[in-house]
């Protein structure tokens, strides 16, 4: 009854979807745990493009079931424009393959200017939200006075659900942020009405996986954001309001550790990140623009959900240790390992340097990593194009060299490297 879980390792955007989109292709059930829209996963089949933001990767398989996991919260208009867009695309997106658990919580139209009020209010502080109402939807659960998709099951009941939340809303956004009223039923009518479409989906997703490995189907554990982004464990505050780690996969599916077979985290072959915070190795100028692209390939660093482009850097070897470390990583898949190609040397930061102190770890209090200079050792660089590369051999030497190095700082085996964005352009690292 094996579990396997996919998480990032860095801040998001490591290319998790396609990790999850090749590993479903041996799996019965993907299983998404955490986060909301503010999530974005990139699929490439040929000559499609997948951009999900709340379904499974694993939708876009036609022999998996996907289930969106107690941990999430879920706009019922982002979820019915995409199921839409994928239905359009021929993928199949039915009561029948896919599931939502009766306890993850929905984001209302509220919970989306709330978030922008906040994020305006700060100013100069803000953290960065992508203003889906991602951190609203989350405080709403931990006051325990949120709307769960299961309200949706007593309709007459929900719809005042609804309404008092939004009236209440309402009067905090004019009392404290001293911004016009909601227009309460303008907004109501649109959002009823996708949530509607939720209703046959919603079920007990704990005891369905439950039983899925009692009867020894593979279940996929798809994680949103990356592990630096958790809110525990991450650079809090720049973090996001829910648990991006390997525990936050068991909690925000309803399972026990019992069944987990590996944990498989997913980091680029360098750094990047969307919004404020402390970054060590971030790079600026021309070497930045190199690592992100133009912005005219979709595989370009630019935010799938956002559009904003994204900050970039060197792999930072201290932070790869520390999500191993926390989420007991059984592996790694790296990612874009194409890109680095032509660089004469590739920096790879093995520690911090803080005053006269060389420090292997994190410091106390992720926030502080604004004060850490990054320690680098330079790998050699390569030059031959690497996209037709399918075998370990056919990797040159410099880039066998830097895949072992790190391996050896992240004290993890990198189990894949990719090549390209095709569901191909995977190469096995050997043992």
């Amino acid at each position: 009854m094996p579990l396997q879980i996919v998480l990032g390792t860095q801040w998001g955007d490591e290319g998790k979807g396609r990790v999850v989109d090749m590993l479903a292709a041996r799996a019965q059930i993907v299983a998404r745990f955490n986060g909301g829209d503010n999530a974005g996963h990139s699929v490439t089949v040929g000559n499609q493009l997948f951009k999900l933001h709340l379904i499974p990767s694993g939708i876009i398989h036609p022999h998996t079931k996907s289930v969106m996991g107690c941990g999430m919260v879920i706009n019922p208009l982002t979820l019915k424009t995409e199921a839409e867009t994928l239905c359009q695309a021929g993928v199949e997106v039915s009561a029948e393959r896919l599931f939502i658990s009766h306890a993850a919580h929905l984001i209302t139209p509220a919970h989306l200017a709330i978030d922008q009020a906040l994020e305006q209010e700060r100013r100069g502080d803000a953290i960065g939200t992508t203003g889906r109402g991602i951190g609203p939807a989350y405080t709403d659960k931990t006051a325990r006075r949120g709307l769960r998709a299961g309200d949706i099951l007593d309709w007459k009941n929900f719809q005042k659900l609804l309404n008092d939340h939004l009236q209440s809303a309402s009067l905090t956004l004019q009392k404290l942020y001293d911004l016009p009223p909601l227009d309460i039923p303008a907004l109501a009518e649109p959002w009823l009405e996708a949530a509607a479409l939720l209703k046959p989906c919603i079920t007990d997703t704990g005891l369905m996986l439950h039983h899925a490995l009692a009867e020894g189907l593979t279940i996929l554990a798809e994680a949103a954001q990356g592990v630096l982004l958790d809110l525990d464990h991450g650079t809090y505050p720049y973090v996001t309001s829910s648990t991006t780690t390997a525990a936050g996969a068991l909690s925000g599916l309803g399972l026990g550790i019992r069944p987990v077979e590996s944990v498989i985290g997913v980091a680029k072959a360098f750094q990047t990140r969307v919004g404020s915070g402390p970054f060590p190795t971030e790079l600026h100028g021309a070497a930045a623009g190199r690592l992100r692209g133009t912005g005219s390939q979709p595989w370009d660093e630019y935010g799938t959900t956002t559009g904003r482009p994204r900050r970039v850097g060197w792999l930072d070897g201290v932070l790869l240790r520390y999500a191993s470390r926390v989420c007991g990583l059984t592996g790694i898949v790296l990612t874009k390992l194409d890109v680095l190609t032509g660089l004469p040397s590739i920096p790879l930061c093995t520690a911090y340097a803080s005053g006269d102190q060389i420090l292997d770890e994190p410091p106390l209090g992720l926030s502080r990593l604004v004060e850490m200079q990054p320690v680098y050792e330079k790998q050699p660089g390569w030059t031959e194009d690497i996209s037709k590369a399918r075998r370990w051999d056919d990797l040159p030497a410099a880039a066998q060299a830097y895949i072992r190095r790190v391996e050896q700082i992240g004290g993890v085996p990198v189990l894949q490297v990719s090549v390209g964005p095709e569901r191909d352009q995977m190469v096995v690292v050997p043992g």
